[in-house]
C-alpha cells in the first residue's frame, strides 16, 4: 500500500522525506538545512529557507496560468449570496487590501487581528497579512469583548480588520460594540480598525481611529499601487491563533510559514485525496484551526477550490444545508465535525431531506474535532453510500496525526478509531509514570518529538509555558492531553481528554467508550458522559442524552434502556445507573460538548462562563434538569 511505503520512507529518514516534501513549495531561497535540533524549544524546520504563503497560495497559480480557476466559492444561505472568486480575482483583491495595510504602516512582523464573519474579505486580510509577512491573528466573529481583548492585548496588534455584524439564522450580531468595548478594555491600543460595513446593519464609525474598509480599498484601486509579496524566514511566524480548549488561559498557538505550508501541501492530496481544481468544503470557521487549515491554507496552496460557508448545518433553512452545498458546487471531499453530522441526524434521521439531491460529486467524507463515535460513522456511510474517515489533530499540530488516507489508498476501516499515524508522527500510549504499555490498553497518548513540520514550534512569548505544559510531563514527547489505545494492527483509538478519565472504584474508565455505547440506541441523537464525584467509589458515570426529533417513546424509557445498553457491554463496574434526557448539550462553536463546565455544576465546583460556548442558556437549562432529577451537588 503507497501509505504504508510513505510512512516507511518517513520513518527511515525523515529529514530526507519532508526535502522532498519541501519541493513542492516555491521558495526564494531553497532550505539547505531541513531541521535543526538545536534551534527553538525543539527544534525549527528548513531555518534557512526564504519564503511567502501568499505567493504559494495565489501568484503561483496565476502566473501558471490557472488564473481563471476557482479559488473561493462563498455560499451564504443567511444574505442568498452565491459568489465565486477566481484565482485571479482573489490575487487582485489580496494585493490591493496589502497596499492599505502598508498606507497604515504596517510591515514585516507586524500583527493584525481579523475579528470577520464567514466573508471572502476575511480571507482577503489572512492573506494580505501574510504577503506583506505580517502575522494575523484571526478571533471567531462575534467572541465576547473580554476574549478579544486579551487577543489584541496579548498580540499587541497594530490594526484590527472587522466588519460591522455577522448574520445568524435571521437576525444580525453587532460586532462594532463588542471590538469597541475590547479596545476600551485592552491595555494595547491598536492604531487603527478596519471596518467592513454590510448592508444588514451598519456600523458608527470613530473618525478617529475606524476606516470604512471599502472606502479604503477604492483609494487604493485608483491608486494601482504593486505590492510584491516580501519574502520571510521559515521560521518566521504567519498567525497566531489562541486556544484554551474548553477551560484554561487562552495560549497563542504559533504557526510558521515554511513548514506550515509543507505540511499542508502535502496533506490534502495525500491523506484528503483532493487534486488542483477540485471542490474541497471544510464545513468550519476560520476562526478554528481547521478553517485555518483547510478553508483557507491547504486548499489554495493546492490549487483546489474551497468553500466559504456562512450558515449552519441546520436551521439554513433546514437539515439539508449541506446536501445542497455538495450538490450545488460539486463537492468531492467534505470535512466536517461530528456534532454537525449528530445535528443533522437528530433532525431528519431517515435522512429524507439527502434524496432531493444529487451527492453523486462526494468520494468521502472526513470527520474530526470531536470523537466520530461509531454509529454516527455508520449512518452516514448509509446515506452517503462513501467512505467516512476519521481523523485526529489538534490546534497545537495543524494537520491530522492520524488518519485513513484517501490520498494514499484507504486503509481498512475500523469505527471508532482515527486509523493510523501519518508520516512525521510516531504516536505512543504511556502510563502516568511514562512507561509504553501493552496494545490494547488505555493510557496517555503522546508523539515522540521532533513534532513535524507544520505543528507549532511554540507559543507566542511563552516558550516556558509551551516546555510547561506539553512536554515536560514525558520528556522526549509532546504531550496531547488525550486518553486512548492502540490496538495490534496499530490502529490509533482516542477515547477522551484525560481529563475525562474517570475513576470508578480504582477502575480507570473512557467516557468516550460509554458515550459510543450510549449513541448506538436507536432514538440518541449525541450524548455526553461525565464523572460525578461520589463519596465511595470516587466518580460515578451519568449520562445526558439528546434524542432524535421524530421520537414519541416516553424519555425514562429511553433512559432504562440506554443504561441496560451500557450494563450489558461494559459491565456493572461502570457503576452507569444514571442517564437523563435534555433537549441539547452545551458545546463550543466549534461544536465540543463543554463536559469539563457540566461536571463542574454538577459537582457544586465554582466555574465561569467558557468564552467559546455557542449558547450560554443551554446551561441553565441542564442545571434545572438536574436539579430536579436530584443529581450533582445542587
Amino acid at each position: 500500500m503507497a501509505y504504508h511505503a510513505a510512512y516507511d520512507a518517513w520513518n527511515r529518514d525523515g529529514e530526507a522525506f519532508w526535502g522532498r516534501a519541501a519541493g513542492a513549495i516555491d521558495w526564494y531561497r531553497k532550505p539547505q538545512r531541513i531541521f535543526d535540533g538545536d534551534l527553538g524549544v525543539y527544534g525549527l524546520w528548513f531555518p534557512d529557507g526564504e519564503t511567502n504563503s501568499c505567493y504559494n497560495c495565489l501568484d503561483r497559480h496565476v502566473a501558471a496560468g490557472h488564473g481563471d480557476r476557482n479559488a473561493l466559492i462563498y455560499d451564504s444561505p443567511v444574505t442568498g449570496k452565491v459568489e465565486h472568486w477566481t484565482y485571479a480575482r482573489m490575487l487582485a483583491e489580496v494585493e490591493t487590501l496589502a497596499a492599505v495595510y502598508l498606507d497604515f504602516g504596517l510591515s514585516k512582523g507586524d500583527r493584525v487581528v481579523v475579528y470577520m464573519p464567514m466573508i471572502p474579505e476575511a480571507v482577503v486580510a489572512m492573506l494580505a497579512a501574510a504577503r506583506i509577512g505580517a502575522v494575523h491573528s484571526v478571533v471567531f466573529g462575534g467572541f465576547a469583548a473580554n476574549e478579544l481583548a486579551v487577543r489584541i492585548n496579548d498580540t499587541e496588534a497594530k490594526l484590527v480588520v472587522s466588519a460591522s455584524c455577522g448574520i445568524e439564522a435571521g437576525r444580525a450580531v453587532a460586532y462594532k460594540p463588542l471590538l469597541d468595548t475590547a479596545i476600551a478594555i485592552s491595555d494595547h491600543k491598536p492604531a487603527h480598525c478596519l471596518i467592513l460595513q454590510r448592508e444588514q446593519l451598519a456600523a458608527s464609525l470613530d473618525q478617529g481611529r475606524d476606516i470604512d474598509f471599502s472606502a479604503a480599498m477604492d483609494r487604493a484601486r485608483r491608486a494601482g499601487v504593486s505590492v510584491p509579496c516580501v519574502p520571510v524566514a521559515a521560521t518566521d511566524p504567519l498567525y497566531i491563533l489562541y486556544t484554551s480548549g474548553t477551560t484554561g488561559q487562552p495560549k497563542g498557538v504559533v504557526r510558521d510559514n515554511g513548514g506550515h505550508m509543507v505540511a499542508l501541501k502535502w496533506s490534502l492530496p495525500n491523506i484528503f485525496g483532493v487534486g488542483p481544481g477540485e471542490v474541497f468544503w471544510a464545513a468550519s470557521d476560520i476562526g478554528w484551526v481547521v478553517g485555518h487549515s483547510y478553508i483557507v491554507y491547504a486548499p489554495l496552496l493546492n490549487g483546489s477550490t474551497t468553500i466559504l460557508y456562512e450558515g449552519k448545518p441546520v436551521g439554513t433553512p433546514d437539515a439539508g444545508a449541506f446536501w445542497r452545498v455538495i450538490a450545488d458546487h460539486g463537492v468531492s471531499v467534505l470535512f466536517t465535525a461530528p456534532t454537525a453530522l449528530r445535528a443533522i441526524r437528530k433532525e431528519d434521521p431517515e435522512a429524507l431531506l439527502a434524496r432531493k439531491y444529487d451527492l453523486s460529486s462526494l468520494r468521502a467524507l472526513f470527520l474530526a474535532g470531536e470523537r466520530a463515535d461509531p454509529d454516527t460513522v455508520r449512518w452516514a456511510e448509509a446515506v452517503l453510500g462513501t467512505p467516512v474517515v476519521d481523523n485526529w489533530w489538534q490546534t497545537e499540530t495543524g494537520w491530522p496525526i492520524a488518519g485513513n488516507p484517501l490520498g494514499l489508498g484507504l486503509l481498512q476501516v475500523k469505527h471508532g478509531s482515527a486509523a493510523v499515524p501519518m508520516p512525521g508522527y510516531r504516536v505512543k500510549i504511556l502510563d502516568d509514570g511514562g512507561h509504553p504499555v501493552e496494545s490494547g490498553t488505555l493510557g496517555n497518548v503522546v508523539i515522540e518529538l521532533p513534532l513535524p513540520p507544520g505543528c507549532l514550534p511554540s507559543f507566542w512569548k511563552a516558550d516556558d509555558r509551551f516546555r510547561d505544559g506539553y512536554l515536560r510531563e514525558f520528556p522526549g514527547y509532546y504531550r496531547t492531553a488525550d486518553a486512548g489505545y492502540i490496538d495490534d494492527d496499530g490502529y490509533i483509538f482516542i477515547m477522551s481528554r484525560t481529563d475525562d478519565i474517570i475513576n470508578v472504584a480504582g477502575h480507570r474508565l473512557s467516557t468516550g467508550s460509554m458515550e459510543e455505547i450510549c449513541a448506538s440506541h436507536a432514538d440518541v441523537a449525541e450524548c455526553a458522559v461525565i464523572g460525578i464525584a461520589d463519596p465511595i467509589k470516587g466518580q460515578i458515570p451519568a449520562g445526558l442524552l439528546v434524542v432524535n426529533a421524530n421520537v414519541t417513546k416516553p424519555p425514562a424509557e429511553i433512559e432504562r434502556e440506554v443504561i441496560g445498553l451500557v450494563r450489558e457491554r461494559l459491565g456493572p463496574v461502570a457503576s452507569f445507573k444514571t442517564a437523563v434526557c435534555v433537549k441539547r448539550l452545551p458545546k463550543t462553536r466549534s461544536g465540543k460538548i463543554l463536559r469539563g463546565t457540566i461536571k463542574k455544576i454538577v459537582d457544586g465546583e465554582s466555574w465561569k462562563m467558557p468564552a467559546t460556548i455557542d449558547d450560554p442558556a443551554v446551561l441553565d437549562e441542564i442545571a434545572q434538569v438536574l436539579t430536579a432529577r436530584g443529581i450533582g451537588a445542587a
